[in-house]
């Protein structure tokens, strides 16, 4: 017993369309129209003279019934005001009923754009979006609002997409097997690259442990760990893979070595931000010629210096999570969740660099490259540690020579894949960063076993 309720433009055209189909299938279909008939669109305005050709019932007041399904299509993309009024009041009399509940296209309410609930939503268990998932089904609040989100071809073709910069990509876990580098028979550990983590102040050994030892788990040859001298014996032990030096004191001379051995270079991971540390990142920029990741106090302190944006080069990759991408811009949190496509737009115009904003839904953007949004992941994965992670995966796949950009979408994709294998081994609750490094081994061995 369905009930389609239909707005008066594209969306509710397709609502009628779908009355139409279920009518032909047999089904005993109810239609309730919310919008106002002189706004009809000519595509809405044909699919209603289609369904009182057929005889199918439509009505426009809240009907008594019950359904067994209601499908929405009163608002689709379009939409950019706050619901109110009658509209406000139909959704939510559809929300409060027992019936399972369907979205064409988007969930009513929700900001296309953004994910933003725009004063009501409809509540959604399945929504079918026409030729691509849209984007404020991805984002939060809106994917809570759109359930399960099944994209349906109507006729694109989507190569029409690759050209458009206003639509995102992303991956599905099938795909992870062929992003990962290859690993030639005839290799050795110089083949996958020589990594220099500058990470670890005193007492931050941590950091600098968990991003040297997820360069080595996603394959990187040789990883090198420069940090404070107070962090030598707990490294050593933790992780007697690596190289380390250490320093007590800014030194000029034994960084230029360091810089000019590595292949790539990641640099911030519990730096902390005392006077030596940002010598030693203001060098590095300076100097490096190679990649660079650079990951939090690396980006507190380069907020500092915001003329040196400009001069960061596409080899540089920034991986701020929100409160540190607010110190970058200027620009406060919660404007940034509203507006993040739009500051990172502005960002990398202003700066050739490659930028991941981690987040619940991270996005990676480059000047001129089609965004990156990461749909994998999942809540076990707001932990402390994980960040760090994050920039030891993306600076292993530099190493093996994979570009920047195909580095940062690749690494923050096996990321997520990682904590989904993660939880699903240790729970909702208890992830720890080591285990999404094991994680990630997991999900890589499942990858190359699938390809």
């Amino acid at each position: 017993r369905p009930l389609i309720v239909c707005g008066s433009g594209n969306n509710g055209g397709d609502g009628f369309a779908v009355a139409r189909l279920l009518a032909e299938k047999g089904c005993h279909v109810d239609v309730l129209f919310t919008g106002r008939e002189s706004s009809m669109t000519e595509e809405c305005r044909l699919q209603v003279q289609i369904d009182k050709n057929l005889g199918i019932n439509l009505f426009t007041e809240i009907p008594e019934k019950e359904y067994t399904v209601i499908i929405d299509a009163i608002f689709g993309v379009g939409l950019c005001r706050e619901v109110a009024g009658h509209y406000r009041d139909v959704i939510g009399w559809m929300n409060r009923q027992t019936a399972q509940k369907v979205a064409v296209d988007i969930p009513s309410g929700i900001c296309s754009a953004t994910g933003k609930v725009l004063g009501i939503a409809f509540q959604a268990e399945l929504t079918v979006s026409m030729a691509c998932q849209k984007r404020g089904c991805a984002l939060y609040p809106g994917q809570i609002c759109a359930g399960e989100v099944v994209p349906v071809t109507i006729g694109i073709d989507p190569e029409y997409f690759f050209e458009q910069k206003s639509v995102c990509m992303t991956y599905d876990k099938k795909e992870l097997g062929n992003l990962l580098p290859e690993r030639k028979e005839d290799s050795h550990k110089g083949s996958f690259g020589r990594v220099l983590m500058i990470t670890g102040s005193p007492g931050m050994a941590g950091a600098a442990y968990l991003s040297a030892t997820a360069a080595y788990t996603v394959g990187a040859g040789l990883v090198q760990i420069y940090t404070a001298e107070e962090n030598r014996q707990v490294l050593q032990g933790l992780l007697p893979e690596a190289i380390i030096s250490c320093y007590r004191e800014y030194d000029e001379e034994k960084l230029d070595q360091l810089i000019g051995w590595a292949d790539v270079i990641c640099i911030g991971c519990g730096l902390g931000q005392s006077s030596r540390s940002e010598k030693i990142l203001l060098h590095t920029i300076e100097k490096a010629k190679c990649s660079c990741v650079i990951d939090a106090d690396g980006l507190n302190l380069l907020a500092g210096r915001k003329d040196l944006y400009k001069k960061l080069g596409k080899n540089m990759i920034l991986t701020p999570h929100m409160k540190e991408m607010s110190r970058l811009t200027g620009i406060s949190v919660s404007e940034i969740v509203e507006r993040r496509f739009e500051v990172l737009h502005r960002f990398t115009e202003e700066s050739p660099c490659i930028c991941v904003l981690k987040d619940s839904r991270t996005i990676v953007a480059q000047k001129d490259r089609q965004n990156f949004l990461n749909l994998a992941g999942n809540a076990a994965m707001a932990k402390g540690g994980l960040g760090d992670v994050l920039a030891g995966v993306i600076t292993g796949l530099l190493a093996q020579g994979m570009d920047g950009f195909q580095s940062a979408v690749t690494g923050v994709f096996l990321h997520a894949c990682g904590g989904d294998e993660a939880r699903d081994k240790k729970g909702g609750y208890s992830v720890l960063a080591r285990d999404l490094i094991h994680g990630i081994q997991v999900a890589m061995k499942k990858a190359k076993e699938c390809n």
